[in-house]
């Protein structure tokens, strides 16, 4: 008899190792992200025009370079990671929901660095990037949102979101055709 529980146990084992292993990734990833994000609104902050040229290339190859080999890798593997830790874990409450907002906020943000940084890198003549404390100041409280919801999951009613989200439209799709 015991003997037939061994794969189940094994199984269950390889499982809570998974959602481990996509929690420390999880975890590293977002760590790097959000960390790249505040580092690359102040790092843009530097960029003045009265640099000389040496020096404004240095900090433009330094900013493109942070965004695109470790700032983007790190989000893509978080979200990546956290998807697979959500069907693993099977978390579908509605603080789930108001943490992918707070996560989609963190989107816009990079996307937003992201133009700031092929703007400096790209464009001629003077680019004014954005401010730090302005990227600073919509990127910290959505950092906080989504780690004050993890940690806290708060029991949010049923109905906490709207009745359009919580039940199937049985509609068409808005065009004639399924895009391909």
């Amino acid at each position: 008899m015991r003997g037939r529980n061994l794969p189940s146990r094994a199984a269950g084992a390889g499982r809570v190792e998974l959602i481990v292993g996509l929690k420390a990734l999880h975890i590293t990833a977002l760590v790097l992200w959000c960390a790249g994000l505040l580092a690359l609104a102040l790092m843009l902050q530097a960029h003045h025009p009265w640099h000389s040229q040496a020096d404004y290339g240095r900090l433009r190859r330094l900013t493109h370079y942070s965004y695109i080999r470790l700032v983007t890798p790190a989000a893509v593997v978080a979200i990546a990671a956290g998807t697979a830790l959500a069907f693993a874990r099977g978390v579908f409450e509605p603080w789930f929901f108001l943490k992918l907002a707070a996560v989609g906020l963190l989107v816009c943000v990079h996307a937003w660095l992201g133009v700031a940084v092929s703007k400096i890198g790209e464009t001629t003549g003077r680019h004014v990037p954005p401010k730090a404390w302005l990227v600073l100041g919509v990127a910290l409280p959505a950092m906080a949102a989504a780690l004050l919801l993890v940690l806290a999951k708060p029991a949010l009613p049923g109905d906490a979101l709207p009745e359009v989200l919580q039940s199937p439209r049985y509609r068409s799709l808005p065009v004639d055709e399924t895009p391909i």
